[in-house]
C-alpha cells in the first residue's frame, strides 16, 4: 500500500493526543484480507488505474469541466491504518483552530478540561472510534488534509483497499467491476471540490463558526442539560423515542446534541447537514448513472450491495446507532432524491449551479423539498 505522509498537526492545547488516536486505531484494527505481496501490487495498480477511468465517466455523466483536470488533488490506495492515520490530522485541523479559540478566550476551562479529560484519554477514545470505521470505509475525500509544500494545493482520495477486497470478495463480484464502482462515488467528490473551489473554505468557516460557538457557551452547559432532561422526559418527548404513547420500541432516535445547541448553532448545524447530503446524494446519482457498457456486472454489484446494508449484525448496527452513522445514510438519501428532483425537472446544467457560489448551496428544507431550490435559482 501507499504509506500516508504529512507534515505533523499544527500545536494546539492537548486536550486530544492526535497521534495517540492514530497508533490507537492502527493497533485495534486487523490488516484486512490475507494477500500475497504481488496480489498487493496488483490490486494498487489496478485501482490507481480504475480511479483514473472513473474521472471520464464523471465527466460525461457530470459534464463539470474540472474534472478534465484534477492536479489540484491526488489519489493514495491506503491500508486501514492510513486511513486512520489521516484522519487523525485531519480532526485535528478540524479541531486545534476551536481549541486554540478556547486557549485565548476561556483558559481556566481548558484547564479544567484537561484536567478531567487528559488528552491520553480522548485520544485512545478516539483511536477506537477511527480503528472501528477504518474497517468500513471504502473510499473517502479528504479536502481537509494539510497541504504539503510543494504538492497539490487542494486534498487527497483515499482508497482503502483491504476493505474494498474484502466487500468483493464477500459480495462474491467481479473485483474490476465493484472497483470501478467504488472509485465513480469517490472520484465525484474530489470533482466537487475542485468544481467549487469554494467549498472547502466554506465548510471550514462553518466548522469552525459552529465549534467556537459551542466552546463559547461552553459555560451555559449545565444549564442546557438541565433543560435536556427536562425535554426529555415530557410526554412528547417519550412519544418521539417510543414511537407513542405508552410504548416501548424506539421508533426514531432522538438527536440529543440538538438539544444543547442554541438557534444559531442549529442553524449552522441544519446548513451543514444539507451540504453533507447534496454531497453524498450527487455522488450516489452519478455512481448510479452508469450502465452494464461501463460496469458489466452493475446490476448485481447493487442488488447485493443493497441487501447487504439490511444483514448487519447486532455489534456493528449498536455501533453505527451510537455513531449516527445510519442516520447520515437516510441524509444521503434525502440528498439523492434531492439531486434526482433537480436533474430531472432541470437537468445536468441546472443542476450544475449549485457549484457556483456559497448562496447556491441548498438548505436542509430545499434537500427535502426539492422545487424550494428550484424556484430560488430561477429554474
Amino acid at each position: 500500500m501507499e504509506s500516508y505522509q504529512r507534515h505533523p498537526a499544527p500545536a494546539a492545547p492537548d486536550l486530544v493526543n492526535w497521534d495517540l488516536a492514530a497508533g490507537t486505531a492502527a493497533t485495534l484494527v486487523s490488516a484486512g484480507p490475507k494477500m500475497s505481496a504481488r496480489e498487493i501490487r496488483d490490486a494498487v495498480t489496478e485501482l490507481r488505474a480504475l480511479a483514473d477511468e472513473a474521472v471520464t465517466h464523471v465527466h460525461r455523466i457530470t459534464g463539470l469541466e474540472a474534472a478534465r483536470d484534477l492536479r489540484d488533488s491526488e489519489v493514495l490506495v491506503v491500508d486501514r491504518a492510513s486511513w486512520a492515520k489521516a484522519n487523525s490530522r485531519s480532526f485535528a485541523a478540524l479541531m486545534n483552530p476551536a481549541l486554540d479559540h478556547l486557549a485565548r478566550t476561556r483558559p481556566e476551562q481548558l484547564k479544567n478540561a484537561n484536567t478531567a479529560f487528559s488528552g491520553t484519554v480522548t485520544g485512545a477514545q478516539l483511536g477506537a472510534v477511527l480503528a472501528f470505521l477504518s474497517s468500513k470505509v471504502l473510499g473517502q475525500y479528504d479536502p481537509f488534509s494539510a497541504k504539503t509544500p510543494g504538492g497539490p494545493s487542494g486534498g487527497r482520495l483515499l482508497l482503502v483497499a483491504p476493505n474494498i477486497i474484502s466487500l468483493e470478495r464477500e459480495l462474491n463480484v467481479v473485483p474490476a467491476d465493484f472497483r470501478l464502482w467504488v472509485c465513480l462515488h469517490e472520484q465525484t467528490h474530489r470533482v466537487q471540490f475542485a468544481a467549487a473551489p469554494w467549498l472547502r473554505d466554506h465548510m471550514l468557516e462553518q466548522i469552525g463558526l459552529l465549534t467556537n460557538g459551542l466552546m463559547d457557551k461552553a459555560q451555559t452547559l449545565s444549564e442546557r442539560l438541565g433543560q435536556a432532561a427536562k425535554t426529555l422526559t415530557s410526554p412528547a418527548a417519550r412519544e418521539a423515542l417510543t414511537g407513542g404513547p405508552g410504548g416501548d420500541v424506539p421508533k426514531r432516535p432522538m438527536d440529543i446534541m440538538s438539544l444543547l445547541q442554541d438557534p444559531e448553532d442549529k442553524e449552522r448545524m441544519s446548513h451543514l447537514t444539507a451540504v453533507m447530503s447534496l454531497l453524498e446524494g450527487h455522488a450516489n446519482v452519478v455512481m448510479d448513472a452508469v450502465d452494464a457498457r461501463i460496469v458489466p456486472s452493475v446490476k448485481t454489484i447493487r442488488q447485493r450491495f443493497n441487501a447487504r446494508g439490511k444483514s448487519h449484525g447486532w455489534l456493528d448496527r449498536f455501533f453505527r446507532q451510537i455513531m449516527g452513522l445510519d442516520a447520515k445514510m437516510r441524509q444521503y438519501k434525502d440528498g439523492e432524491k434531492f439531486v434526482r428532483a433537480v436533474v430531472d425537472r432541470s437537468g445536468m446544467d441546472g443542476f450544475n449551479r449549485v457549484w457556483e457560489a456559497p448562496a447556491h448551496l441548498p438548505t436542509e428544507a430545499e434537500i427535502h423539498n426539492p422545487s424550494l431550490w428550484m424556484t430560488r435559482m430561477g429554474l
